[in-house]
């Protein structure tokens, strides 16, 4: 009878037995000598087996917690101020691109005056090299 019982009990580790060898198994445990340890656990499973489910089923409706409300209100300002922060830094670097822009349209329209400017002077250049009026029209003048 115990080699029996060893037998079956190696098959019911290695997850080999059937339900007949286990039913066996179990009555042969319960009318042999020793193997508390083996009486005690069939003896557990049988109580669960008898055992009724008992499921608890919460209400439908809504149960929020106040943290997670909490938590919620939190995150949904956290991506409001990152979103403001966000569009006024937007903003901030598009002002600062246009003043930029209009700066160097600027220095652009100053600098081809300046070249006009310059351009129209050249006249004034000829005279410069000239140390009194008479030496003007000293050329000029008949004799």
């Amino acid at each position: 009878m115990n080699e029996r019982i060893e037998e079956l009990l190696a098959k019911y580790w290695e997850a080999e037995t059937s339900l007949a060898e286990e039913a066996e198994l179990k009555q042969l445990i319960r009318s042999a000598e020793g193997y508390t340890s083996e009486k005690e656990l069939f003896g557990l499973l049988s109580e669960f087996s008898t055992e009724e489910p008992q499921l608890e089923m919460k209400p439908a409706g809504k149960q929020i917690s106040f943290r997670s409300n909490w938590l919620s209100w939190a995150a949904s300002i956290a991506i409001l101020l990152g979103s403001v922060w966000g569009w006024r830094a937007y903003e901030q670097r598009e002002a600062e691109k246009q003043a930029y822009e209009e700066v160097m349209m600027a220095f652009a329209l100053v600098q081809t005056n300046l070249q006009k400017g310059r351009s129209q002077m050249q006249a004034m250049n000829d005279l410069k090299y000239l140390n009194t009026t008479n030496q003007l029209f000293e050329n000029s003048i008949p004799k």
